[in-house]
């Protein structure tokens, strides 16, 4: 019966490895609203197989590798292509023609393993986590390619220049030693639970009002509120 339950959380991830396979394809075919769609896609699978393994009881060492080696396609390899993707399609109307330019994209790859190899060895991420967890940078990358009219304010060396700073500063907050909210839910509770139903609650309101555009924000509001909690959990 175990072996039976095992497959269910283990189905989910390899569903996520193969949404994330498709996304790569899409941006192969410079269909980067389609890639961005196949990471929101791969995140409710990665949720659920976590989720359905404490459930069913059935947390296992296969399944953990199993879910890293996913994410690590889904949320490390195509969020780089796109990010590559777009700053080739920005440099083709840019004074910045670096040609090796679009390759600092892939950083992002690299900081996301460093990232799961250390999740992978280390057993205090369990309440929270330690550094930006991959699925979160995966998830605000997948905003750009649907906020083109945002981004028309900005010349096209500024958006280089943009996606460059943010490669290096969300790669650093991957394997930084920052504490970050696990929306892990032992109890549905406010007072244990008050930082993770903020974030929520916020997060609805600024997808609600936003759209898409919301995303990134919800990123930031998601570091913002790790940051108060650790300050207020250290306080008391």
């Amino acid at each position: 019966m175990r072996k039976i339950k095992e497959l269910v959380p283990n189905t989910l991830t390899s569903a996520n490895l193969f949404s994330g396979c498709i996304g790569i394809v899409f941006v192969f075919n410079n269909q980067l609203e389609y890639a961005a769609i196949m990471i929101w896609i791969a995140g409710v699978f990665d949720f659920f197989d976590g989720f359905s393994a404490r459930i069913l009881g059935v947390s296992s060492e296969i399944g953990k590798q199993l879910d890293s080696l996913a994410d690590m396609v889904t949320f490390g390899v195509l969020p780089s292509m796109i990010v590559y993707q777009m700053i080739v399609q920005y440099q083709q109307t840019s004074s910045i023609d670096f040609e090796y330019l679009p390759y600092t994209a892939f950083i992002i790859t690299v900081f996301s393993a460093v990232r799961l190899a250390i999740f992978n060895i280390d057993t205090k991420q369990s309440e929270t986590f330690i550094g930006l967890p991959t699925p979160a940078n995966a998830i605000c990358i997948s905003a750009f390619p649907f906020m083109t009219s945002s981004f028309g304010l900005l010349t096209k060396d500024q958006l280089i220049i943009a996606l460059i700073l943010y490669i290096i500063l969300f790669s650093w907050l991957m394997i930084s030693n920052m504490k970050m909210l696990a929306l892990k839910f032992k109890s549905f509770g406010w007072a244990e639970n008050q930082a993770r139903w903020i974030f929520i609650l916020t997060s609805i309101i600024l997808l609600a009002t936003l759209q898409i555009t919301a995303i990134p924000l919800i990123i930031l509001v998601y570091i913002l509120t790790s940051v108060a909690n650790n300050v207020l959990s250290s306080q008391s």
